[in-house]
């Protein structure tokens, strides 16, 4: 592999569409690459790293902003690491807090799938009975028995 990869190389390499790999660049998350000579940009070993590190973070789902956080704390190794551990401990929490709204759930669709047993016509089916009751603003008993759901919250995906 030579020093100077293209865009598409890069996202290669690293597993990161190119239009992704512009949009950090946009973002500032990236630094921009050198030019060659035909007006390609010119990728080097430290793009390959920083994107690569980019990407990890992003497959723990943090947002951009924190690893923009954890991108100043590599370029500044003398600071304290503790802005570091407090980005993982506020991650942590949302995972935690994903979990809980997944195994809610697991129990509603659990209680759903109790009403109604197997060989029944769909015109019996409890499944489906609760469904419709539900959409018609009827508490279904998958809401009844089960705990409630927390509120989603909402992020904006960032690629």
């Amino acid at each position: 592999m030579s020093t100077a990869l293209r865009i598409g190389e890069l996202g290669r390499a690293t597993g990161v569409d190119v239009e992704t790999i512009r949009y950090y660049e946009k973002a500032g998350l990236l630094p921009a690459p050198a030019r060659s000579g035909n007006g390609y940009r010119a990728y080097g070993p430290p793009h390959l790293e920083r994107l690569a590190f980019i990407r990890h973070c992003r497959a723990l789902d943090m947002p951009l902003a924190d690893i923009r956080r954890l991108l100043d704390s590599i370029a500044d190794p003398a600071a304290d690491c503790g802005d570091v551990n407090e980005l993982i401990d506020a991650q942590l929490a949302r995972v935690r807090a994903r979990l809980d709204s997944m195994r809610a759930l697991e129990r509603q669709l659990l209680a759903l799938r109790a009403r109604c047993g197997e060989g029944h016509r769909a015109g019996e089916c409890g499944i489906l009975h609760e469904l419709i009751a539900a959409a018609h603003g009827e508490a279904c008993a998958c809401h009844r028995d089960a705990a409630p759901a927390p509120a989603p919250q909402p992020q904006r995906r960032q690629p």
